[in-house]
């Protein structure tokens, strides 16, 4: 993603608005991050503070409560990643774009299986890891889907606006 964060791509709703004299100067917290990790269980927490410390260093103006749920959802993006595609893929990419009026962190792995999140059994401990973020993503005013890479993996996202959605 070379456009920091202002192109077409996915977009919480409301962030729709047309170009404007932002786009030729962007914001000082405006940008794309990219790193890469083991699929290993160390690698969770390790995402989860990378993401949290580099919005703290980039001044995002992120609302505390978007700032927890785009947390949680790299933690469970991560897991999944570990648990589901370590064998296939041995590393993981994570990536942070940050727009004007939203952030989107996507996870990308090299296996070919490409999730969706079904109903689980409740009386499972686990399962529900999908659900979680389309539920965290959709309360925020986001949006999130599973796309397949070039190279025959997948990247899953989640993008949610700096701000909390406006309740009706």
């Amino acid at each position: 993603m070379d456009d920091q964060g202002r192109g077409p791509g996915p977009r919480p709703q409301g962030a729709e608005g047309s170009v404007d004299a932002r786009a030729v100067d962007p914001l000082p917290y405006e940008g794309v991050w990219r790193f890469t990790a083991p699929a290993a269980d160390a690698s969770v927490p390790q995402a989860r503070h990378a993401v949290r410390d580099l919005l703290l260093r980039q001044g995002v103006p992120v609302a505390d409560d978007i700032v927890q749920g785009l947390l949680l959802i790299v933690s469970e993006l991560v897991t999944n990643a570990v648990r589901h595609a370590a064998l296939l893929s041995p590393m993981l990419a994570v990536e942070v774009a940050v727009g004007a009026e939203w952030i989107r962190v996507s996870v990308e792995d090299n296996h070919p299986y490409r999730p969706t999140a079904l109903e689980a059994d409740y009386g499972q401990t686990g399962g529900r890891g999908l659900l979680l973020v389309r539920e965290i993503t959709r309360e925020a005013g986001g949006v999130c889907d599973v796309e397949h890479t070039a190279s025959g993996g997948k990247v899953i996202w989640a993008a949610l606006p700096l701000k909390p959605a406006q309740v009706s």
